[in-house]
């Protein structure tokens, strides 16, 4: 989670919502090739689960910049013992807040108001080849969405199982 500090006086506030510098003091790729915004008319859409496999692998430091989203992230890295496990925040034009999503993670949105709009910043190019996905209700990953899902691509609905019902594996 990356937290704004505001600076704030009788005119509103400034903060910085990217230093290089301090994600590489955090041991964070600080990488930007790409900028992404994703509009979407209606509560409760779905976007997810995404990501790019090595060696087009991305980090993305995700905002909403207008609505609300609920963002999950899950560790698709077979080795880790975090494998599988997910974490899920409400980012909101309202809390500003960011969520950077590392390499070999999967990254998936749920839209909790009409007209949400969402930016991404990423380490890398989109690389249709390494595009890859799985089911946003699968439920050996138990993520617990916080609304119904009412609007889903056909693609994002098609995509596969990856946790033990599906013997996925994401690279």
């Amino acid at each position: 989670m990356i937290e704004l500090e505001e600076i704030s006086d009788n005119r509103g506030f400034f903060a910085r919502s990217f230093c290089a510098r301090e994600f590489e003091a955090h041991g964070l790729n600080p990488a930007v090739l790409q900028s992404n915004l994703s509009y979407n008319h209606l509560k409760g859409t779905l976007r997810g689960m995404h990501f790019q496999a090595p060696p087009a692998a991305e980090t993305k430091l995700v905002r909403c910049t207008a609505g609300s989203i609920w963002d999950v992230i899950v560790d698709i890295r077979p080795s880790s013992p975090t494998y599988l496990q997910h974490f899920g925040v409400e980012l909101s034009a309202k809390n500003r807040r960011a969520l950077y999503v590392p390499q070999n993670f999967a990254h998936g949105y749920l839209t909790l108001t009409d007209d949400a709009e969402v930016t991404y910043a990423v380490s890398e190019f989109y690389t249709p080849g390494a595009e890859g996905g799985f089911r946003h209700d699968d439920p050996d990953l138990k993520i617990n969405w916080p609304i119904a899902v009412e609007v889903i691509s056909g693609k994002d609905a098609a995509w596969p199982l990856i946790g033990a019902s599906g013997k996925g594996k994401a690279q």
